[in-house]
């Protein structure tokens, strides 16, 4: 069994304190105006996009060279949304934007994969509590007869 570790520290009062994340290849700084405003440096919700984008690309590039399309490229954006409710702040939705260049294969099973990757890739079923919608764009595709 994999086990991976992230490790974060906070020093100081919520709104002037800073905190780093740290994990195997990174080290970033985030505060409380790079979480809830647009301030510089990282947060959590960034580095959840930022692994569901992540996962998400890989598991539609194996689905789909599974299915025996070989893509050139797999490219996914996550679009964390994070709203203030009565409970306090929670990421409320992921959207998906992918754009993917392959080869050979026709809209509908290109849709039919970015679907099923929706539900199937670790991430995601990760965060089943959130929703999640993608828009995925082919940006090749069958040729022309």
């Amino acid at each position: 069994m994999a086990v991976r570790k992230a490790t974060a520290r906070w020093e100081g009062t919520l709104k002037e304190g800073v905190g780093t994340l740290k994990g195997k290849a990174i080290e970033l700084g985030y505060s409380f105006t790079s979480r809830f405003e647009e301030g510089a440096g990282t947060n959590p919700e960034e580095l959840i996009g930022a692994a569901h984008a992540g996962c998400y690309t890989m598991a539609l590039n194996v689905a789909l060279e599974r299915a025996g399309f070989l893509p050139k490229h797999v490219e996914s954006t996550a679009n964390v949304y994070i709203e203030k409710g009565d409970a306090g702040f929670s990421i409320t939705r992921i959207h998906l934007q992918v754009e993917a260049d392959v080869p050979n294969i026709d809209e509908a099973a290109f849709q039919q994969h970015v679907e099923a990757t929706k539900t199937g890739c670790i991430v995601s079923r990760a965060l089943a509590a959130v929703e999640i919608t993608v828009d995925a764009k082919l940006l090749t595709g069958a040729s022309p007869a």
